[in-house]
């Protein structure tokens, strides 16, 4: 019962900061949302921090499994890059819930020494990721052009955070495609000239 109980709790604090759009939720909420008592939340993960980062944990483990998968079928550095940009705004990873998670998340670094590293860890893999297969296409310049990609992308997820209407990630996908086009265009254009 303990991974199902976990993963009720994880599924109900995105569930209730996407409702409130902050971590102003108590664990009381949080786990009459999952069905149990606050004694139990506290007993599988301790309190309300360490419930967040398990839940971003999952947020990250789901975002990193459609990453492989979409690489997985995908063929050369521009179908890679691509899949990439796609697997962010996938149903799963931009929905409101998980957007409003990812804002708090953001907030969150920025005093918690483990939400810090855990953000660095998803910064530099999709860094990295990015560079890997950008470097093809645009040269020396991928590790600027993959900084400017995941600033965008982060760019949109916050965007995103302060819309009422539902997320569309089909539009987000559509922006950072474009940009993406630009810097093999400019490349194109840099080693012409």
């Amino acid at each position: 019962m303990e991974p199902i109980r976990r993963a009720a709790l994880v599924k109900a604090t995105i569930a209730e900061i996407g409702k409130t759009g902050s971590l102003d939720v108590t664990v009381a909420q949080i786990a009459r949302r999952a069905g149990m008592s606050s004694a139990l939340a506290h007993h599988y993960f301790g309190g309300k921090t360490q419930i967040f980062l398990a839940a971003m944990r999952h947020t990250l483990g789901v975002y990193g499994a459609e990453v492989r998968g979409a690489l997985a079928m995908a063929h050369g550095p521009r179908a890679r890059t691509e899949a990439i940009i796609r697997a962010g705004f996938t149903r799963s990873n931009f929905r409101r819930e998980t957007v409003a998670a990812w804002l708090n998340f953001y907030v969150l670094a920025q005093s918690n020494d483990a939400a810090r590293r855990l953000l660095t860890v998803y910064q530099r893999r999709l860094h990295s990721n990015l560079v890997f297969n950008l470097r093809p296409l645009v040269g020396a310049r991928a590790g600027e052009v993959a900084l400017r990609l995941s600033g965008l992308i982060d760019g949109l997820y916050l965007r995103e955070a302060l819309r009422q209407d539902a997320p569309s990630g089909e539009d987000a996908t559509r922006q950072v495609l474009t940009a993406l086009d630009r810097e093999i265009e400019f490349t194109g254009k840099d080693t012409a000239t």
